[in-house]
């Protein structure tokens, strides 16, 4: 790596990543419409959710153990042609008529289970592409070009070509997968968490070592715990805000579509600059304002009836959902070891889905059993709960020495990164 600067290997890196979010995109608002298309069932329609979490719970913690055990570039790459075949069979079989249900959430259980390990050792590759301090403006980067294509691009472009036939936006998926195959490949050196291939172990005796390294991370295993139980909350609101914006603020359905506008662009905002914001307020304030700004989001939700109100808490916390994901990326990756990058992140992501899912269905519980504004009340009182317990983790002097202390470089460093 020469220089303190993002070169032409970021440059791939993100390419990538942002095409891959256009295509992801594109697939995830196109499937539940073609299932639509095919049947009225709400159990077969809402089963899509499903298929589309399980990856994510049955497959993040041993997908870690692969990244840290195999070449991290060759193992995208692969995953990536995995997930065109599976795509482009997809979209034919919709051209001839050939293609049901089950096929489709077949499909979507492969491409998911891809992700899973493919964003996991993306993840770790970024410190071996990128300066030390530059993590931020590169986790900046790759989260705006997500939430551009993802969010904001992909829903009415993919929505549009499904009208035009139902297989475009699947078989422009498999396009976009080609892409980022293709640019990942082109990276130089090797990407192995060890120069030399360790002595192989069981997959739980390697999942329990990257769990006994975050528990003894006091930053990392506070994050990674707040990310797994804020999610159960926010999840549980945003279950239910359609109900909300059509009941409580007099919303209709493009009204209701503008809330998650109001979050993207925040999102946005946040990633493009979020590195200089960082730097501007320091890490421990990033993450200190945006837990309060978390429980400023759920009392708006709880207690206005303003959809203006609501729309801005929501621009709010996209800008604070990019930065946290920048100092919560850029943390894990100073502090972890390269070696356990890997299974490091996929206990995150693991705990991250296990949250969503649970807060899927905690929410319509709630609200269902103590009305409609009580997923947001708890909410509001599981944030401050956090902001009481967690307030001196976050203490200037450790986070500083976490951005000052590099992981010190051993026999395990990447071999041909440096």
């Amino acid at each position: 790596m020469t220089g303190d600067r993002l070169d032409g290997r970021f440059a791939r890196l993100w390419t990538a990543s942002t095409m891959s979010a256009l295509g992801s995109g594109m697939a995830t608002v196109a499937a539940p419409l073609y299932v639509a298309s095919r049947t009225d069932d709400p159990l077969v329609v809402s089963a899509g959710a499903a298929v589309g979490w399980l990856p994510w719970l049955l497959f993040a913690l041993p997908g870690g153990v692969l990244v840290d055990r195999v070449d991290r570039r060759r193992l995208m790459v692969l995953i990536d042609w995995v997930r065109v075949a599976v795509l482009a069979g997809l979209a034919a079989a919709m051209l001839t008529g050939r293609a049901g249900v089950p096929l489709l959430y077949v499909v979507l259980f492969v491409v998911n289970t891809g992700e899973v390990v493919f964003r996991t050792a993306a993840q770790a590759v970024v410190p071996a592409v990128v300066p030390r301090s530059r993590l931020e403006r590169a986790n900046g980067w790759l989260g705006g070009g997500t939430q551009v294509m993802q969010n904001m691009v992909a829903g009415p472009l993919g929505g549009f070509l499904f009208l035009v036939a139902a297989a475009i936006p699947f078989a422009v998926n498999a396009g976009t997968y080609a892409l980022s195959a293709v640019l990942v490949g082109l990276l130089a050196g090797s990407y192995r968490g060890t120069a030399e291939p360790a002595a192989r172990r069981s997959v739980r005796a390697e999942v329990a070592e990257g769990f006994r390294f975050l528990l003894s991370q006091r930053l990392l295993r506070t994050m990674t715990l707040l990310i797994g139980l804020l999610n159960v909350t926010l999840t549980a609101a945003l279950a239910v805000l359609v109900l909300l914006a059509t009941e409580r603020l007099g919303l209709n359905e493009v009204g209701y579509g503008a809330l998650f506008t109001c979050m993207a662009v925040g999102g946005l905002l946040g990633a493009l600059v979020g590195d200089r914001l960082v730097a501007a307020i320091t890490a421990t304030w990033t993450v200190r304002l945006g837990l309060l700004i978390e429980a400023g989001l759920h009392l708006a939700l709880a207690a206005s009836r303003s959809a203006v109100v609501v729309g801005v808490a929501l621009f709010a916390f996209g800008v604070h959902s990019s930065l946290w994901n920048i100092v919560a990326n850029s943390l894990r990756q100073r502090l972890t070891p390269p070696a356990l990058l890997g299974r490091v992140g996929s206990t995150t992501l693991f705990l991250a889905a296990g949250g969503n899912c649970v807060g899927a269905l905690l929410g319509g519980v709630v609200a269902d059993r103590y009305g409609l504004p009580a997923p947001y009340w708890v909410g509001f009182v599981v944030a401050l709960l956090v902001i009481a317990a967690t307030w001196r983790v976050f203490d200037r002097a450790t986070v500083a020495a976490a951005y000052a202390d590099p992981v010190p470089a051993t026999r395990d460093t990447p071999a041909g990164v440096g």
